[in-house]
């Protein structure tokens, strides 16, 4: 039997309503647990509560597929922040959060909180948790089979079983609703927020969109040209979104940023003791990583083993958190236990918090495994780990080795994106890891638009930083473009200085 669950039952799974509507309704309040988990402080509780009461809460069935339209639905939650100025609004604005998989049920209220102030002003914007997310229609899998590796290098006797692990887990995920499954596409959610923006009357919807949501940004105006008025896509894509998702572009990006931290370290010898140059840094690292592959050393009180992958995860941060990684990295050069260091207990001792922005793990799956047409044999996959490991001894175990969509039992169907007319920005950030900047102006030769440059390696923080975010507000309400956007601010300790 499925697992398939929906996230509201406002409107029934099988209903046959030709003309989109939506539903809405008053959202629940949010207790002050509620605003902790979601990462707010007690002082900014009154600020959120006062968003949150010009927010609608809504849903809106929607094919599961669109090839039979009339067919089985399903529910696709939303929310929506009306703008502060109704008799000068200027439409409705879409969130993507990212992910694949990413909820954005309350992007709207987390993006004016967290940088964005203003973009509410004249716009009224729409979250949504895209199929398959969140309080949408969703089907859930068991966890990941891979769980946490042994301590120590990866022997292939041990990958190729975390292989066949991943192989009968894709079976198994993929077999809980194929129907369902198959239908988490980048394209469908495109479709769902195309008949969204016809459900609110508008002619045309705008588009702020993160990471994954820079390809669903571009694929959807590739199939609704005429529909989508303006849009900003931060931390983009390549256009060739999965076939580069993990090859030499990303993993040579984790290792210049660890370049770029050894040379801060190596500025800052007196503090941290791993060298007065980025060689020695490097060099100094990489026996760390060598040392406790060969003796991974565990802390009981936090049941946290150090090996050489932690070692390579401290080394691939960005700027943001380099104080506190050269630390870690310091403290572990004479660690002896059982007891963890403080910054090392502080760093990876804990789990995160949860919150309402976590990605659902097993839709961030479908629609990559469903898009995704590069090779996913074991052969394949090892051979290329291990040239990353030579090629880059300390952080190239920042990527898996086992490719995510081995087994899956769904034939890959990749869309393409082209240029269309119309409003568009790609942001890139300089130095960033998780979407190469590379991909930004690779995305803007297939779709045009204009480039901003971001000078920071924080993944999608444009939006995060009041002057970079003033300049989206701005591109936004009058259709006003930049070349450049101020990167977010590191801390005072983490500044390096300028080098010519």
């Amino acid at each position: 039997m499925s697992s398939l669950t929906v996230g509201t039952p406002a409107a029934a799974a099988g209903s046959r309503a030709r003309t989109p509507a939506i539903v809405w309704r008053k959202c629940p309040e949010f207790s002050n647990d509620d605003l902790r988990k979601m990462g707010y402080k007690e002082d900014q509780f009154a600020a959120v509560r006062k968003l949150h009461g010009r927010m609608d809460c809504g849903t809106i069935s929607v094919p599961q597929d669109y090839e039979d339209s009339g067919g089985e639905q399903i529910i696709v939650a939303l929310t929506r922040l009306k703008a502060a100025d109704q008799k000068n609004r200027l439409g409705s604005l879409a969130l993507n959060p990212g992910g694949p998989g990413g909820a954005g049920y309350l992007m709207p209220l987390n993006l004016v909180m967290r940088g964005a102030a203003g973009l509410d002003e004249r716009y009224d914007l729409i979250g949504i948790d895209p199929r398959g997310v969140g309080r949408s229609t969703k089907v859930t899998c068991p966890d990941d089979p891979r769980g946490k590796p042994s301590p120590g290098p990866i022997a292939e006797e041990q990958a190729k079983k975390t292989y066949a692990d991943m192989v009968a887990w894709s079976k198994q995920c993929t077999q809980q609703d194929l129907a369902f499954i198959g239908q988490l596409t980048t394209p469908n959610v495109a479709r769902d927020i195309d008949r969204i923006r016809a459900a609110l009357g508008d002619r045309k919807i705008s588009f702020f969109g993160v990471s994954w949501g820079t390809w669903l940004g571009a694929v959807m105006r590739t199939m609704f040209p005429g529909n989508v008025d303006r849009m900003w896509l931060d931390s983009s894509t390549p256009p060739d979104i999965w076939k580069g998702f993990w090859t030499a572009t990303h993993t040579d990006a984790v290792d210049r940023n660890f370049q770029r931290m050894a040379a801060w370290m190596a500025e800052r010898d007196d503090t941290y003791g791993l060298g007065t140059s980025k060689r020695q840094v490097v060099s100094a690292v990489e026996d760390m990583v060598a040392s406790y592959d060969a003796e991974p050393l565990t802390f009981t009180d936090v049941g946290l083993t150090v090996d050489g992958a932690l070692i390579a995860q401290a080394a691939g941060r960005p700027s943001t958190q380099w104080p506190m990684m050269a630390q870690v990295l310091k403290e572990l050069t004479d660690a002896k236990g059982p007891v963890a260091p403080p910054t090392v207990k502080k760093a990876f001792g804990d789990p995160p918090a949860g919150d309402e922005t976590q990605t659902d793990k097993t839709a961030g799956r479908a629609f990559h495994c469903n898009e995704d047409s590069s090779p996913s044999t074991f052969a394949s996959n090892w051979k290329d780990y291990q040239q990353r490991l030579k090629d880059y001894p300390v952080t190239g175990r920042t990527s898996p080795f086992v490719h995510m969509c081995a087994g899956w039992l769904l034939p890959a169907k990749p869309p393409t994106v082209r240029p269309v007319s119309g409003s568009l920005v790609l942001s890139g950030h300089r130095y960033e890891t998780r979407t190469p900047y590379e991909w930004t102006p690779a995305m803007r030769a297939v779709i045009g638009g204009t480039l901003v440059t971001v000078n920071d390696d924080v993944h999608g923080s444009a939006a995060q930083v009041p002057g970079c975010a003033a300049k989206i507000i701005d591109y936004f309400e009058t259709g006003k473009r930049t070349t450049t956007c101020p990167g977010k601010p590191v801390p005072a300790s983490a500044k390096t200085p300028q080098r010519g």
